[in-house]
């Protein structure tokens, strides 16, 4: 079990409030001053405002339990549940599996009729997603890397696909009716940065895809090609109508949402209904963007990073014409997955209701982002898990986190009462 220890609380900001507020006591000492209703009004209402505003830079504790282990996991999802009931899992591995798990026993059902996937590099099995219309359809969504045949032996791309998920109450669950919805094009050589990532918008109308740029760089500023872009689709695959890209001369292009991506592996709509992704920078500059219709990210032509032979590349400054980070990072924190934390028949964490919960690789942390009213963002905790995490899942105020790679643990975060100060 991982163990977030507590820290000594340091006083600094509770003194800054009291200095302030001893001040305040010293100039109305003066004997020309007069003490008032109004006086006394404004120092309880200051003395409310200094605990509200330590109470709110207090960052949340928690142990982990483990709940079951996988063998290079991706992503996963939860099925509908009873009030009651503790939640269950589809859990999705590279290697071409998909689970369902009990988070109440720990135990693993395997479902039958995944199609066979690329697996290699970071290629494989990815995403899973319920249909909008799941408790009805029972239609999922998967993502996976897929080999080429004919002209395309050799190389590969990603591909979205929807079935049916049958014997849910059964040993033996299994997909059905499988229906390819799309698919990355060109395919290319090599097995990296596919990202399709998968997300519905919270009306159920639009399926977003991340489609990476599959460590090709140029491809992110092609209208010919999905590569390095943000896919919005209908969930039969259709493309819709008021996509920015429907001018375009090249058919494709009408797929696009916006373009000049690197690598997206995390996408998530906030309460206002925003698109915020995060994408793996070069060697630095990992980025958290407000994805907006039609804009433009830059990649490869702009990055806060650098080329990992150590090159130059422009910042987004020099180029204001295309859309600036929200955040960066450098030292890279490898983002891999988000959430959206929101309170349901749990509230484990409500200092972070709202908030976006990252899972980061190369950093083995999660790290808590703020997103305000006026579209701002910024890094508000992150916590040392001593292990890579490749997913972070939020459901009805519950937490769960993937570690990545062989023998990886499913963790439930168990939240603690206890507050510690953020370093």
């Amino acid at each position: 079990m991982i163990i977030i220890k507590k820290r000594k609380r340091t006083p600094w900001l509770l003194s800054l409030v009291v200095a302030s507020l001893l001040f305040s006591a010293s100039a109305c000492s003066n004997p020309a001053a007069v003490n008032t209703d109004a006086d006394l009004t404004e120092y309880k209402e200051g003395q409310a405002a200094a605990r509200d505003l330590a109470a709110n830079t207090e960052k949340p504790i928690f142990d982990t339990k483990a709940l079951a282990s996988f063998n290079e996991p991706w992503a996963m999802t939860a099925l509908p549940t009873a009030d009651n009931e503790s939640p269950k899992l589809l859990v999705t591995q590279k290697t071409g599996e998909l689970f369902v798990v009990d988070t109440a026993t720990g135990s693993k059902t395997a479902v039958a009729g995944i199609p066979a996937v690329a697996y290699g590099g970071q290629g494989g099995l990815g995403d899973v997603v319920l249909a909008p219309d799941f408790s009805t359809s029972q239609q999922i969504y998967l993502s996976y890397a897929e080999a080429g045949t004919g002209g395309d032996s050799g190389k590969f791309g990603a591909k979205v696909i929807k079935a049916a998920l049958t014997g849910l109450d059964t040993e033996t669950p299994s997909l059905q009716a499988l229906m390819p919805i799309w698919e990355q094009a060109p395919k290319v050589r090599g097995q990296g940065h596919y990202s399709h990532r998968l997300l519905f918008s919270p009306d159920g109308q639009y399926l977003y895809i991340s489609s990476g740029d599959r460590q090709q760089k140029a491809p992110a500023q092609d209208m010919s090609g999905n590569l390095g872009k943000i896919i919005r689709l209908h969930p039969d695959g259709s493309v819709p109508k008021d996509n920015p890209f429907t001018e375009d001369k090249h058919e494709i292009a009408k797929q696009f949402w916006s373009i000049g991506h690197r690598n997206v592996l995390g996408m998530v709509f906030d309460d206002a209904g925003r698109l915020w992704a995060h994408e793996m920078g070069p060697r630095g500059g990992d980025e958290f963007n407000l994805i907006k219709k039609g804009r433009n990210y830059g990649w490869p032509v702009v990055s806060n990073g650098r080329n990992y032979n150590g090159t130059d590349i422009p910042d987004h400054d020099t180029r204001p014409d295309f859309a600036a980070p929200h955040i960066t990072w450098t030292p890279v924190i490898s983002p891999s997955s988000m959430s959206i934390y929101a309170s349901g028949r749990h509230n484990d964490f409500p200092a972070w209701q709202g908030n976006a919960l990252m899972s980061g690789l190369s950093s083995k942390a999660l790290i808590v982002v703020d997103m305000d009213a006026a579209g701002n963002a910024s890094e508000r905790y992150r916590y040392d898990m001593g292990a890579r995490i490749r997913n972070v899942l939020s459901v009805n105020g519950q937490v769960w986190l993937l570690e990545d790679g062989k023998d990886a643990k499913l963790l439930q975060l168990v939240s603690q009462q206890a507050l510690i100060k953020p370093k």
